[in-house]
């Protein structure tokens, strides 16, 4: 899809004259992939990023694998943010976002193939898409648990705090999973490399959700400061390194 050429037309048509919802969960879909891609590359740019990936000893394959786990990331945290059950918008605008969800793994198809690669590849691409989306997925029961044992042991667990739970929970999975996929499993020492992940992946979240419910940045600032305390307690719970 031509994206920019697809925007023109949309304006052209005006609000009196909407496109069929298909239509316009293609367009968005088509744009928070690009957002992805371009967000997963700077963050492989990252000179720090770099460093803690000792990125300059790697071969070219292992250096494409890593920005393509990014990549990953960044399309499932998208996936994830659009069927958030505690996304605040209508129940049209849901149903709407969830047909967006189910186009974004076709759009990145379409957008590779259109970068001339191969069709095998293709089919690897869609594969994994579909594998780390049930992954993370799954592991947000896990994380989920787990921060309600946490917060619940040290105090009243309110309904302020659940709803902090819920909030993080796309970001916490998605961090770990690309945190473990990026390193083959070897997270030893690798602390600051998962801390890194985690902000950029927290930064791509108030981006792209905050749209999508109409809010404002420095709410979602404040609420996500507010829990990072419970996010590095799940990620020790999840990574094996509590007390």
């Amino acid at each position: 899809m031509d994206l920019e050429k697809e925007i023109k037309k949309l304006k052209s048509r005006g609000p009196e004259n909407p496109l069929p919802a298909e239509k316009m969960a293609r367009i968005l879909a088509a744009g928070l992939d690009q957002a992805a891609a371009q967000a997963a590359f700077k963050f492989f740019r990252d000179k720090k990023f770099r460093q803690e990936t000792d990125f300059n000893g790697l071969s070219q394959i292992e250096q494409d694998r890593i920005f393509n786990e990014l990549v990953l990331a960044a399309i499932v945290l998208i996936m994830l943010t659009l069927e958030a059950p505690d996304l605040r918008c209508p129940d049209e605008m849901r149903e709407f976002l969830l047909l967006v969800k189910e186009r974004l793994p076709k759009e990145h198809l379409d957008y590779l193939k259109n970068l001339g690669v191969e069709r095998k590849y293709l089919s690897d691409w869609e594969r994994l898409i579909v594998m780390r989306y049930e992954e993370y997925h799954h592991d947000k029961g896990e994380a989920r648990a787990a921060a309600i044992e946490i917060e619940s042991a040290e105090q009243e667990l309110t309904a302020e705090g659940l709803t902090g739970i819920q909030l993080v929970l796309p970001v916490q999975v998605v961090a770990i999973g690309a945190h473990h996929h990026i390193l083959r499993g070897k997270t030893r020492g690798k602390d600051e490399l998962f801390k890194l992940i985690l902000r950029w992946l927290s930064r791509f979240y108030i981006e792209i959700r905050v749209p999508m419910e109409g809010g404002k940045i420095t709410f979602w600032k404040r609420l996500m400061v507010n829990f990072r305390h419970l996010k590095e307690k799940v990620a020790k719970i999840l990574t094996g390194k509590s007390d």
